[in-house]
């Protein structure tokens, strides 16, 4: 059986936003309960607005909780230093964001944190990194600039896995991409799973690229976990009625 790598207990999230010149208190997440295992596509699904973004970035304490608590390995991280933390769990975000400098800065840019890697070695892990998102080495010299979507978002996720992370939070890593660039990053999640046994969280409001890439995952609507389960059948055959709306999309 595998182990749990990220428990989550009774999880709220609560903002407050402004409204008709008054402050009026929203719950972004709700009493959120459920566990992601050790080297699986746990997938995160639902419409716009449900608190899928938001609960990622808990996860890595980009926000804080309102209530309730998350563990890694068994440990709650608000009691984990952040940073040691975000080395763990990775965050890849909706539109690449890359500096305008050469693709081996960018990928090497979150190296400036560790302090045990020898300057020598950067060109080197670079090239380890590229290579393992299906990228050639002389893409290391070329200006983020020159590059597609893609494959700046390739370059996104060779950035994040140089912390050698646990666990990669994917917050919807290909809604800016066309069909084909889509079909490469979804075979380069399952192949990262496979080679370096990441535990995977993937947001994605797609029904069927959830069916693709997820192994387990739940629903979310309106904040609250409506069902979770194995995929696909969590979709072929749901046991709740919001859930079969979502299916035969009602809920956008």
């Amino acid at each position: 059986m595998s182990q749990v790598k990220f428990k989550l207990d009774r999880v709220t999230k609560k903002r407050f936003i402004q409204k008709n010149e008054k402050q009026e208190e929203l719950t972004v997440l709700k009493n959120i309960s459920v566990e992601m295992k050790s080297n699986e596509v746990f997938t995160v699904v639902g419409p716009s607005g449900s608190g899928k973004s938001t609960l990622l970035r808990l996860l890595n304490r980009l926000e804080d909780l309102s209530f309730g608590s998350i563990f890694l390995d068994g440990q709650s991280t608000k009691d984990m230093d952040v940073i040691s933390l975000r080395r763990k769990v990775g965050l890849v975000f909706q539109v690449p964001i890359l500096f305008d400098d050469t693709v081996e800065k960018n990928i090497l840019f979150s190296l400036k944190f560790k302090k045990e890697i020898p300057p020598l070695a950067g060109e080197g892990i670079a090239e380890k990194y590229i290579n393992l998102v299906g990228l050639d080495r002389n893409f290391l010299s070329r200006s983020s600039n020159e590059l597609s979507v893609g494959q700046k978002q390739r370059i996104s996720i060779a950035r994040a896995l140089t912390s050698e992370p646990e666990v990669l939070l994917m917050d919807e890593p290909t809604s800016a991409l066309d069909p084909t660039a889509t079909h490469n990053i979804e075979n380069l999640i399952l192949d990262l799973k496979s080679k370096i046994g990441l535990t995977i969280v993937f947001v994605t409001h797609d029904l069927e690229q959830a069916k693709r890439v997820g192994e387990r995952g739940m629903l979310l609507v309106n904040g609250e976990k409506i069902e979770e389960g194995k995929i696909p059948e969590l979709f072929e055959d749901p046991q709740n009625a919001t859930t079969k709306k979502f299916v035969d999309g009602i809920l956008t």
